[in-house]
C-alpha cells in the first residue's frame, strides 16, 4: 500500500482536503495500472472529493430532516392493498412540485402509508439537494407554543418557514385552540407559494374547518392550501394490522 508523504497530508489537510487521503493510496495504483494522464488523475481525485462532499451533505440533510430515512420510495409496499393514484405518486417524485413550490396533501385512515410516503418525498428531496423539515403537528404547535416564554418565537417560526419542505403529520387530530389556529394559518399563510409543504391527516380538508378555533381564519388558510396543492386520498387496511404477531405476511 502506497502511503501519502508527511509534507503532502500537510497540504490536503491545509486546503481542507484531507478527505482524499482514505483513498488517495487506491487511487494512485489504479492511476498507474491504467495508464491515467496526470490530468486525468487530478480530475479523477478531486470528482472523489466532491462525490465524498456530496454524500455528507446529503447525510447531513437527512440528519436534520426528522423523519426516518428507511422510508423510501424503494422500500413502499406498492402491491400492499391500499387504494390510491400509484401514478400520480409516483409523478410526485420527479420533485417538479417543489421547483413550482406546490403543496402535497395524503388523506386516508391510520397506517396505510401517509407518512411513509411523506418521508420518502422528503427522501427525494434530501437527496435533490433540498433543504427538509419533518415536523409531527401537535409537535410544531407546541414548539410555537412554548416559544413565546422565552420569546424564542421568531426563532422557531424561522425554523418552520425555512426549509423548501415542511412536511407536517398527523395534522387534524385534536381540535385546535385560538393560539394552534392562529400559529396555523401563519405557517399556511408565509410558505404560500414561497415553498412547498407536505401535509397528512385522517380527516379529509372539508373536515379541518371545524377543527379551527376561528373559522374565517380556516377558511383564508385552507383555500390558499387546496388549491395550491396536490391532493391524495389513500384507502385500505392498515399496514400496522397486518405487521401484527400472528397476520399473514404480504407477498412480495
Amino acid at each position: 500500500m502506497i502511503e501519502a508523504p508527511a509534507s503532502l497530508k500537510t497540504v490536503l489537510k491545509r486546503l481542507k482536503l484531507s478527505g482524499l487521503l482514505h483513498t488517495l493510496p487506491e487511487r494512485v495504483s489504479w492511476a498507474r495500472q491504467s495508464g491515467l494522464t496526470e490530468m486525468e488523475f487530478l480530475e479523477l481525485i478531486l470528482q472523489d472529493e466532491i462525490d465524498r462532499r456530496d454524500q455528507k451533505n446529503f447525510m447531513n440533510r437527512l440528519s436534520r430532516a426528522g423523519f426516518d430515512i428507511d422510508q423510501t420510495l424503494e422500500n413502499f409496499q406498492w402491491d400492499a392493498p391500499v387504494r390510491f393514484d400509484h401514478s400520480r405518486v409516483r409523478d410526485l417524485f420527479s420533485l417538479g412540485f417543489l421547483e413550482r413550490r406546490e403543496d402535497v396533501l395524503f388523506m386516508g385512515p391510520v397506517g396505510v402509508g401517509k407518512t411513509f410516503l411523506a418521508s420518502a418525498l422528503g427522501h427525494a428531496a434530501c437527496r435533490a439537494g433540498y433543504q427538509v423539515l419533518f415536523l409531527r403537528a401537535d409537535q410544531m404547535l407546541k414548539d410555537l407554543l412554548t416559544s413565546r416564554a422565552d420569546n424564542s418565537t421568531e426563532k422557531v417560526l424561522r425554523s418552520v418557514l425555512a426549509p423548501d419542505l415542511l412536511i407536517v403529520d398527523d395534522f387534524g387530530l385534536r381540535r385546535l385552540n385560538t393560539m394552534q389556529s392562529s400559529d396555523f394559518y401563519e405557517v399556511i399563510i408565509h410558505r404560500h407559494r414561497r415553498a412547498s409543504t407536505i401535509l397528512t391527516s385522517n380527516r379529509t380538508v372539508d373536515e379541518w374547518i371545524p377543527l379551527f378555533d376561528d373559522p374565517m381564519l380556516a377558511q383564508s388558510a385552507l383555500d390558499r392550501l387546496a388549491h395550491n396543492a396536490h391532493q391524495v386520498v389513500m384507502e385500505g387496511d392498515s399496514f400496522r394490522t397486518r405487521l401484527r404477531p400472528g397476520s399473514q405476511p404480504l407477498t412480495q
